[in-house]
């Protein structure tokens, strides 16, 4: 049964050049579309961290939608790639903390696409509305910890990560390794 006495909180990653065109064009053409989603507004998909999605989806919002350029024409060349494969492990991960994975999606959306937008957003919505509030999680601060202790620094920019007392820079294929997230959240 839906909880009528909240509305529901979708936070929407928008790449600044082509889905937030899209959502403009859909704007502008006054498609009818769900008021749920809370856009953020990003340089490029390839910027979205992953540990934003995790941040917003254990401090309470229901929802988290993340949309980029088409593969291939990104603005700045492969930021979607990127994004689409840290994105797509973060996918994998979310069960592990406790969330569904149908809370999170990503899509592509190209500025001239209003239409696909909005089926896009409606279509997230109503799955978002039919699984209902995210269940608030009693030990979230312990979880939110537990991730940026494995994440260590942002796995988004690893150019920005800083070096260890030995000088050497974490692995980045080290730290997204799906066993060690299961062995912190395991306690093991």
């Amino acid at each position: 049964m839906p909880d009528l006495g909240r509305d529901y909180r979708i936070i929407g990653f928008l790449c600044n050049w082509c889905s937030y065109g899209g959502a403009d064009a859909a704007g502008v053409a006054r498609f009818n579309q769900p008021t749920d989603l809370r856009i953020i507004r990003v340089p490029c998909s390839g910027r979205v961290d992953p540990m934003f999605v995790a941040k917003a989806l254990l401090s309470g919002a229901d929802g988290v939608l993340v949309s980029g350029c088409h593969p291939r024409d990104c603005h700045y060349t492969e930021g979607n790639l990127y994004a689409r494969r840290r994105l797509e492990l973060l996918r994998r991960f979310l069960p592990i903390i406790g969330i569904d994975e149908g809370r999170f999606e990503y899509v592509w959306v190209s500025a001239s696409e209003g239409s696909r937008w909005r089926d896009m957003v409606t279509k997230f919505t109503d799955k978002i509305h039919s699984l209902g509030h995210i269940p608030r999680m009693a030990e979230t601060a312990r979880t939110l910890c537990a991730l940026e202790g494995m994440l260590g620094a942002s796995s988004a920019q690893p150019d920005m990560w800083h070096a260890d007392a030995s000088g050497r820079q974490p692995r980045h294929d080290a730290l997204l390794h799906m066993d060690d997230y299961k062995e912190v959240m395991d306690g093991e």
